[in-house]
């Protein structure tokens, strides 16, 4: 039976912004990769040691904590690679792999944001993942990308054999689902808040385009409801101080900001802040996938996002798509959508049709179907002694 080893070191299980994110792409690829894949021996590099695989896969751990991440360069480049003596197939599930594995490698690349906004990142972050992408990418027999702009993207920068690229898109947890109008609103008022609000969900950082968001919704807030507030939840990334600045500037004088600030999400929270927003705004600046959007479709929530990179994908036809640096097409949009609400209506319909379309479970299936060209195996056989 072939052994295939997933480098999962990104794994994490806390309740804050590590979990989520390329964290819960891991998470959600070991639960289901089993039922996938009954015939492949899996083994999951893993260094938090709160996590407990699901029957059929085996767990290692390193030998020291990964959790900085020089660190975890320093294990994947150096045990995995030699672990990877004893691997028929090694999968790094986050764009790496160790460039002197001794066996055939697979990786997932989820954007490209370090080529594409490169300034939206700090120097260590853009200069590595440039370098560590490209050699994982050239080396490996396939790649895997969660979207197919991303892989067309991928194909460009590294003039990659098309066949050797592989589009396999994310999906979305089955706790993302509509709830009665009853149940959200015990939710909304258990944690105070607003009876209408606009919500974005994601890290603050300048890819995410949460300024020219603040600028839409003072520019909107004359043609919007006086209770209409913005939530911005999500953690502290990087470059997040002029949001806190911009948002405050709008609260000057007697006329209050109306925007809120909630922090992380935990996870366990996340559907129902989907489920009490009367909408759902992202609009990135670029997404290599954008699982946010597809959460609030599944939970029946209208969306307003950018008409960029893989998000179409993503929507269909489901939500409303703006030009992401056009502030004014932006504020329409709010306006538009919070002021009819048989259009909610009819996309949060649409969007709850549209997200039944993406899994996890499609998402290891696909995944695994990837490993077995790898590995020349025929589809759904595992290989002949």
């Amino acid at each position: 039976m072939p052994i295939v080893g997933i480098n999962s070191l990104l794994l994490a299980l806390d309740e804050t912004y590590r979990s989520a994110g390329v964290a819960n792409y891991n998470a959600q690829l070991l639960r289901h990769l089993p039922a996938a894949a009954p015939d492949l021996h899996l083994r999951a590099f893993v260094g938090d040691r709160r996590f407990s695989a699901a029957p059929g896969m085996a767990v290692a751990r390193p030998a020291w904590s990964t959790r900085r991440p020089l660190a975890r360069i320093a294990w994947e480049q150096s045990a995995l690679a030699l672990a990877s003596r004893r691997l028929d197939l090694l999968h790094g599930a986050v764009y790496a792999s160790p460039l002197l594995a001794s066996c055939p490698t697979v990786i997932t690349v989820h954007d490209l944001t370090f080529v594409h906004h490169a300034a939206a990142l700090k120097r260590f972050h853009r200069v590595y993942l440039r370098l560590i992408t490209r050699l994982s990418a050239q080396r490996a027999v396939r790649v895997i990308a969660a979207s197919e702009n991303t892989r067309r993207q991928l194909i460009d920068w590294l003039a990659l054999p098309p066949a050797r690229v592989i589009a396999v898109p994310n999906g979305v947890s089955e706790e993302f689902a509509p709830a009665t109008p009853v149940a959200v609103e015990a939710f909304r008022r258990q944690h105070g808040l607003p009876a209408r609000f606009i919500l974005f969900v994601g890290t603050l950082e300048p890819r995410k385009n949460v300024e020219r968001l603040l600028t839409a919704f003072a520019q909107a807030r004359a043609h919007l409801n006086a209770d209409t507030y913005l939530v911005i939840a999500g953690s502290k990334g990087w470059y997040y101080q002029q949001i806190f600045a911009q948002a405050a500037a709008l609260g000057r004088g007697d006329r209050p900001s109306r925007v809120i600030f909630p922090g992380f999400v935990p996870a366990a929270q996340l559907p129902w802040w989907y489920r009490a927003a009367t909408v759902f705004v992202y609009p990135s600046l670029y997404e290599g996938f954008g699982l946010p959007v597809l959460e609030a479709m599944a939970s029946g929530t209208a969306v307003i996002t950018s008409n960029t990179s893989s998000l179409p994908e993503v929507t269909g036809d489901a939500a409303i798509l703006i030009d992401p640096t056009d502030v004014d097409a932006l504020a329409a949009a709010l306006v538009r959508l919070l002021n009819d609400e048989d259009l909610r209506a009819h996309l949060s319909a649409a969007g709850v049709r549209q997200a039944a379309q993406f899994s996890w479970r499609r998402c290891a299936e696909e995944t695994v179907a990837v490993y077995r060209e790898a590995l020349g195996l025929p589809p759904g056989m595992e290989r002949s002694p």
